[in-house]
């Protein structure tokens, strides 16, 4: 929770005092304000023991995408199984793409594909469940509520529900199933971008109504305004000052996508490409875990239409963001996952779409500081399972918790009051590190 000009009888920021002024609660460290938590971490910068702050950016696309179009097009496979949009060859030798993914073929350096992502849940709400909490639950497809934590609402329990600048650890632009808490809470749901944030970052004292981008924004820039005419700033120390400047200049800042050169908003394009810049500078303000939600993938017919139209958004928007990532050395720093509830059915059914088919499924990465410029895993020659080096949601979410620097052993107390292990027995992607 973010607390924001909270004096104790609820008067506006002229009459705080210095001590209510500014505080940040269930950080993770204890009871430390965010003052506290700067000192802390200058502290710890000095010695050496820093932790590195990595982000994860995790583009969701919802329906299931076709491995075959997107990245394991077959060419050489009958008709009626290689990919309806062709393929293009790519910059790593060899290798092909779907054909609607020239840009990102162009980059294909920067990228790792995994051709052997697998699991055994092909519904919607169990596949979600499994590949975002690395659990298989069945009842999902049924409407079940989850029963695990989404790997954000991990970080965000093991990082602090707010992060070291005073901004969310975790953001959502849109819900996925089971991309909440569960059982760890609703202090370490995602901030959510469509208009649910106070639950999760409560900014009070006349700011209790922030229901979406434009109201935060006004709310920074008023809330900035009367502390500086309060006269608060003054006798403040240097780390008191930062929290400030951090929650009314930084939040303010990374929310607004305005403030880019047009024309790196024109390269990443409208609507996903918002989106995908809004996440990027998120995360270089520090953010941990941004889902970005781009669906219509689930294609029971005219799977070639649905990709020459959904195909080009996400390949403009995608490389645009691991051009930008490159250009602000930020490619160690943040890792881009691509990745759906399931693949499609290997053959064409007879209304020219695919099926639901989770035996073999999408899976990109980019940036990270991971190997990039591979593919790992070989699927069956008609991309009807793994062939070799089958990767499962498990292994998935290690490679996401080593980029993170959360430990492998991680547990938290699940509500009987056994200590429950976040991640059971997987691997990170040993090609990648």
């Amino acid at each position: 929770m973010l607390t924001m000009f909270a004096s104790q009888d609820g008067a506006r920021c002229g009459t705080s005092s210095r001590r209510d002024f500014l505080r940040v609660g269930t950080l993770g460290l204890g009871a430390l304000s965010l003052p506290g938590l700067l000192r802390a971490r200058d502290q710890a910068i000095r010695t050496g023991s820093a932790s590195r702050q990595t982000s994860v950016v995790w583009l969701w696309l919802a329906g299931g995408p076709s491995q075959i179009e997107t990245f394991d097009p077959k060419p050489d496979a009958p008709a009626e199984f290689r990919s309806v949009t062709g393929a293009v060859n790519s910059k790593l030798r060899g290798v092909q793409l779907g054909g609607t993914f020239e840009r990102i073929a162009a980059r294909a350096d920067k990228f790792a594909f995994v051709r052997s992502f697998a699991h055994t849940n092909s519904g919607h709400g169990g596949g979600t469940h499994w590949v975002m909490t690395g659990y298989d639950y069945a009842g999902a497809d049924n409407g079940a509520a989850p029963i695990k934590p989404g790997l954000g609402s991990v970080l965000s329990k093991f990082r602090g529900a707010t992060g070291h600048t005073g901004l969310p650890t975790y953001i959502r632009f849109r819900e996925i199933l089971a991309d909440g808490p569960a059982w760890l809470g609703r202090p370490y749901a995602p901030f959510d971008m469509a208009g649910n944030a106070r639950d999760n970052m409560a900014l009070r004292d006349g700011l209790e109504n922030l229901e979406d981008r434009r109201s935060l924004l006004k709310s920074f820039d008023t809330a900035r305004r009367e502390a500086d005419q309060s006269g608060l700033m003054t006798g403040m120390d240097a780390f008191e000052t930062q929290a400030f400047d951090l929650v009314l200049g930084n939040a303010r800042e990374a929310f607004d996508v305005s403030k880019e050169d047009p024309r790196l908003r024109d390269r990443y394009g409208p609507g996903l490409g918002e989106r995908m810049l809004m996440a990027r500078r998120l995360c270089e303000a520090g953010v941990g875990f941004v889902t970005v939600h781009y669906g219509g993938w689930d294609m029971h017919g005219s799977i070639e239409r649905g990709f020459k139209q959904q195909g080009p958004v996400v390949d403009q928007a995608v490389s645009a963001f691991v051009d930008d990532l490159a250009d602000r050395g930020l490619e160690k720093e943040v890792l881009l996952v691509i990745t759906g509830e399931f693949g499609r059915t290997p053959k064409l059914n007879t209304a020219a779409g695919r099926e639901h088919w989770a035996p073999l499924s999408t899976l990109a990465l980019a940036g990270g500081g991971l190997r990039m410029g591979q593919v790992v895993g070989e699927s069956s020659a008609r991309a009807e399972a793994p062939k070799s080096r089958p990767i499962s949601p498990q292994d998935l979410m290690a490679t996401v918790f080593h980029v993170l620097g959360v430990p492998m052993n991680l547990h938290y107390t699940d509500p009987s009051g056994r200590p429950t292990p976040m991640l059971d027995g997987g691997k990170p992607i040993a090609e990648l590190l």
